[in-house]
Order: structure tokens, then sequence, then C-alpha cells
């Protein structure tokens, strides 16, 4: 076929013509090219600027509903995800399926997988125990693969698993598509599915709760701190997980357990994650006080006894509390003080133990709090103490329990603390002042 060009008179007029067809053609491509971008705008999880702020908080003993906003709007969990694959940890050492012994393969799969991750290789192996830990903490996305491909035989069958006990124990709104919380379109939940989520833990595997606790967890050369800053910021505070994907935003469930009234809480698509824990810690904040006004928290008025007994962790936090306030009044009154108040005499071996040195005097408290819960046994005869102390760059605030009857006894309670990865050194009060 020859192809014919433009001559004579009409030669002019046509030329127009293929210019028109050619703007046509340009139009058509644009036209496409947007028609393309808007579908998959359309199929994509949703961006940062279109995430959505969800939020629910129940009293964990009756089930009351103490606040909700659009507690049943799907979202993307991200790393919430790994608490059902936790849950199905738990229900496979439960039944006998795997111990915390039990050594599971790294797959090529498990690998390539995008970060938060561990980075083991192709064939190294991770104890339960380890795997637990690693999802706890540092929300190790390989180890969810490879805690998945143990028990599921593949992620997608475990998928399928998740998603099928979700529905068992009352998750209506909820699918699971992955193991990890990576992102996914089909993987959605809700506030409300989460809150069942951590009630079905607790009630089921309560034994293993104590896992989300840990807020330190050493795998070989390299030590991983737990992302749920609760732990160490908000009193009470003994779990659960944090998550974060950019389509979800900065998503937190946390129970915390004050004056033996539980709450459980949860908030999608916080913008950041300081942003985030502060409106959980606000909306827990209004619970208490709520359930404080309804006379169903009775707070404790301690009281030194005759016989100079020692007095629970939670009340020793109040005194230390008051103690606070009253400097706070009163800015000067003591240069260096201790602020918990000195229950016991000391003995006469001065040895403690050290499980924290902070710049700010909450975390501190919060951290002989977790030591008091991690080791009742070994500590229930102990003081617990936080120490204000000068230092060259500000003020120290040390974390101390003290009372142990020799060297010995306080290396022994420090090794107690260590096997729940818990920091703990031995210290002879007598060198602290």
């Amino acid at each position: 076929m020859r192809l014919m060009t433009p001559s004579g008179p009409n030669a002019m007029a046509k030329a127009p013509t293929i210019t028109r067809s050619h703007g046509m053609r340009g139009f058509l491509a644009a036209f496409l090219c947007l028609t393309a971008i808007l579908f998959t705008s359309i199929i994509a999880p949703k961006d940062a600027s279109a995430r959505t702020y969800t939020a629910m908080v129940i009293d964990g003993d009756s089930g009351e509903v103490l606040h909700e906003y659009r507690p049943d709007h799907k979202v993307y969990p991200a790393s919430l995800t790994k608490i059902m694959t936790l849950y199905m940890v738990f229900d496979a050492l439960e039944h006998g399926k795997v111990s915390l012994s039990t050594r599971m393969k790294v797959s090529k799969r498990a690998w390539g997988q995008a970060p938060s991750k561990l980075g083991l290789k192709p064939g190294e192996t991770i104890t339960v125990k380890d795997a637990i830990l690693a999802l706890v903490t540092k929300s190790a996305n390989d180890i969810a693969v490879v805690v998945a491909e143990h028990l599921g035989g593949t992620e997608v069958k475990f998928a399928q698993m998740m998603t099928s006990e979700a529905r068992r124990i009352g998750m209506k709104r909820t699918t699971f598509r992955n193991a990890s919380g990576l992102p996914n379109r089909g993987q959605m939940s809700t506030a409300r599915d989460m809150i069942q989520l951590a009630i079905a833990l607790r009630k089921n595997y309560g034994s293993y709760y104590h896992y989300f606790a840990t807020q330190k967890f050493r795998f070989g050369n390299r030590t991983y701190g737990n992302h749920n800053n609760l732990l160490a910021s908000y009193y009470g505070t003994d779990g659960i997980k944090t998550g974060y994907i950019n389509a979800s935003g900065f998503n937190l469930v946390a129970s915390v357990n004050r004056n033996g009234k539980r709450l459980i809480g949860v908030v999608f698509g916080g913008r950041t994650a300081r942003t985030r824990d502060d409106q959980m810690k606000k909306l827990l904040d209004r619970a208490y006080i709520k359930l404080t006004k309804e006379g169903e928290i009775t707070v404790p008025r301690p009281r030194i006894s005759p016989d100079d007994k020692i007095l629970p962790a939670d009340a020793q936090l109040l005194i230390a509390k008051r103690e606070t306030m009253r400097e706070a009044e009163q800015p000067g009154r003591i240069d260096t003080q201790t602020v918990v108040t000195r229950l016991k005499p000391a003995t006469r071996s001065g040895w403690a133990i050290q499980v924290g040195a902070f710049s700010d005097q909450r975390r501190a408290q919060e951290a002989v709090l977790a030591a008091a819960r991690t080791a009742p046994d070994v500590l229930r005869l102990t003081r617990a103490t936080v120490e204000q102390q000068a230092s060259g760059t500000g003020i120290v605030y040390r974390a101390r329990l003290l009372g142990f009857d020799g060297e010995t006894e306080a290396r022994a309670a420090c090794a107690a603390l260590r096997r729940e990865n818990l920091a703990c050194i031995p210290v002879n009060s007598d060198d602290a002042g």
C-alpha cells in the first residue's frame, strides 16, 4: 500500500486536519492515562490523606463501652494483625502442636519481607519463644511469615486459618490476608473487632499474655525495644501492640489495669506515634474518671502500719505521686530525695537492685512496678524506691528495689528479672547515698 502525501492546491487545506488528528490522539492518550490513575486510586489502599480515625474503650471486666467513635468502620489493621498471629501461636502451644523451644525454619519468602524484620537468612531457624518476643517488640514481618509457614504450611493458608478463628471469637468484620499486616487491600478490621480479639486473648490464653509487657528483647548481638510506648509512660499498662502502614496511620491496642479495674482501648489512624499515644492516654484518663465518678473505682488511701509492713506496689506508687506533687508545690524543699516513702528499715547488707535510670520520673516509677509485676515472689519483701539525683546532664531518677539480704540475694533477683528480658543490676545501696 502506497502512502499518499498531500499535494496540489488542497495540500495546505489538508495539513490542519492532520494536526488536529495528532491533537486528538494526544487528548485520548491523556484521557486514558488519567482514567488509569483514577481507577488505580479507587482499588489501591487509601493514602495518608484519607486515613480514617476510629476509636473504642471498654471496661475490660464488664464489657461496658466507655467511648466509641466509628467502631465498626473497616480500616487497615497494619501490625495489629500480629496480635492474631500470636493468638494462633498461643493456640498451638496450648494444644501441644509446638513448644517454646520448637525451632522454625526461615524460608526465602520470609527472608524477603519488607522491614521491620530481624533479618534472618534462608535456612536459619528461630525458637517459638524468640519468635513471640520478636513479634511483640520488633514487630518483625519476616518472623510473622516464619510462624505462618510453620503452622499453616503457607502464609495464604495461615491467613485463612486466622480469618476462620477470628469469626469464631466474634470478629465479624475482619478479614486477614497475611500474617504480618503489610499492605493488602483485602485485609481489614475494625476497632470493635480488635477489642474482641484482646478480650479473647486474655480469656483463652491468659497464661501467655505477659509476653505483651516485654519492654526489651535481646536477639543475637542486638536489643530491640517494644514499640508500645505506653508500657513505660502510662501507669498500669501491661500490653498489647502497635501498628503502622501508610494507608492506616498509627494504630494501637492498649490494655491497662489500674486499681483493680481493667480498660481496653483501640485507636486507629493517628498522624504520628506520639499523637496516637496522647489520644489513647486521653481516652483512658476520661474512662477512669468516669468510672471513679460512678463509684466503680475506690482509690486506696495507704497507711503505714505500726509493725512497718510493706505496702503493695500500687500503693507505693500513689505515695510517690503525692510526694512528687508536694515537691512541685514547694520547689527546692528536697535536693536529693527518695520519692517513695521509706516503708521498711534498711537492712545491714545495704544491697539493692537497679532496674533503670531515667530522665523522666514516671518512667522510673513504671520500671519499678514492671519489675514487681514480673517477679512478685522474689521481690515481695523489698522496698520500691525512685531516687532523684543531680547529674552533669540534669536530674536522673534511679528505679531501685531495696532490702536484699546480701549480694547473693540481689544477684539472684536480677537473674530472675533478666530471664524475663528486664534490665537489672545489683548495687550496694551504701554506694548510692
